[in-house]
C-alpha cells in the first residue's frame, strides 16, 4: 500500500475539496487525513490531504492526471511519497545542542530525514558527525571570503540534492542572494525574550532584568534578519531563584525542541507559506505516531 500526501494552495472558491476528493476516489485512493484552511483576509485556500493507494498508482501519474483538476482553480499543488525521506543539510557553529538533538531524533527514527551533510565554520563537531557516517564540511567564513564560502555551501547543496537547510545555531548571517535562492527551504532557530536582548550574553542580561519566560522561535530565513515567517514557538517559565547558567540550560532545551518540531512539520509538508506568515497544520492524532517513526 502506497502512502501519499497532496498539498494544495490557491484562491479560495467553491468546489475545491469536492474536486480533490472526486479525483482521488476515481483513482482508487482512500483519504486517511485531511486538513484545510480558508484565509478570509488573504482570500487564499490551503489544504493537505493524506491518502493511500492500493492500485499501484505512481507519483508521476497522479501529478499528470491532477493537472486538469487544478487548472480551473489555479492550484499550486504537489504530490509527495511518504516513503521518500527529505534530503537535509544541517549547519552549525560552536553551540552543539540543536545538532545533537537532531542527530539523536534522526538516529532513533523520530525525525525521518536523510542527512546528506553537516556544514560548519569550525571543526568542533567533525568527529561527532563523522562517527554518524555523515559527510562533514568545514567551510570557514570571514568578511573577506563570504561570497566564496557561500558558493562552497551552495555547491554542497547542489551535489547532495538537499531540499532543506537547517541552521542549528549557525552563527553566520546569510546573504540576500542565498536567502532568495533557498526561499522557504532554510529553517533557523533563535531565542525569544521579552524584552529583547542582543549581544554575546543574552541570558545574563535576561537574568539581570528579571525575565520570567524564556522562549525560542523557529522560522524560515529571509533577507530580513530573524524576521522570516514563523513555524514554531515555545516557552519555559523561570524564577528569581535560578541562575544565569540555569537560563542557558533551559534555553538550550527549548531551542532544541522548537527546532525539531519545526523541521518535523516541514518534512511532512504541513507548513505553507502565506505571505509573511505561515499556515501550519498539526499532525492528526491518528497519524502522529507513524510520522514520528517514519
Amino acid at each position: 500500500m502506497n502512502k501519499f500526501v497532496l498539498t494544495v494552495k490557491c484562491e479560495s472558491t467553491r468546489g475545491i475539496v469536492a474536486a480533490i476528493a472526486t479525483y482521488l476516489a476515481e483513482r482508487g485512493c482512500n483519504i486517511t487525513d485531511a486538513a484545510q484552511f480558508d484565509d478570509v483576509e488573504s482570500g487564499r485556500f490551503f489544504a493537505r490531504v493524506s491518502f493511500t493507494s492500493e492500485e499501484g498508482v505512481g507519483l508521476a501519474a497522479l501529478r499528470d492526471g491532477f493537472t486538469k483538476v487544478a487548472e480551473p482553480f489555479g492550484m499550486l499543488f504537489d504530490f509527495h511519497d511518504e516513503a521518500e525521506k527529505m534530503k537535509v543539510i544541517i549547519m552549525v557553529s560552536r553551540f552543539g545542542h540543536c545538532l545533537n538533538d537532531l542527530l539523536y531524533r534522526w538516529r532513533i527514527g523520530a525525525l525521518p530525514i536523510d542527512i546528506v551533510a553537516v556544514i560548519s565554520n569550525h571543526n568542533d563537531y567533525q568527529k561527532l558527525v563523522v562517527n554518524h557516517d555523515i559527510p562533514f564540511h568545514r567551510i570557514k567564513v570571514t568578511k573577506e571570503n563570504k561570497p566564496q564560502a557561500e558558493a562552497a555551501i551552495m555547491a554542497v547543496v547542489e551535489e547532495t540534492g538537499a531540499e532543506l537547510i537547517v541552521l542549528a545555531r549557525y552563527m553566520q548571517i546569510l546573504s540576500d542572494e542565498m536567502c532568495r535562492t533557498m526561499s522557504g527551504r532554510i529553517i533557523n532557530i533563535h531565542h525569544s525574550f521579552l524584552p529583547s536582548f542582543k549581544g554575546a550574553n543574552p541570558y545574563k542580561q535576561a537574568r539581570e532584568r528579571g525575565v520570567k519566560l524564556i522562549g525560542a522561535t523557529s522560522h524560515y530565513v529571509t533577507a530580513d534578519l530573524d524576521e522570516g515567517p514563523i513555524i514554531e514557538q515555545d516557552i519555559v517559565r523561570i524564577t528569581h531563584a535560578q541562575s544565569a547558567d540555569d537560563y542557558v540550560s533551559l534555553g538550550r532545551d527549548v531551542e532544541s525542541q522548537v527546532l525539531a518540531r519545526a523541521v518535523h512539520a516541514h518534512i511532512h509538508h504541513r507548513v505553507f507559506l502565506n505571505g509573511d506568515t505561515t499556515v501550519v497544520f498539526p499532525a492528526s492524532p491518528g497519524s502522529y505516531a507513524s510520522e514520528r517513526m517514519g
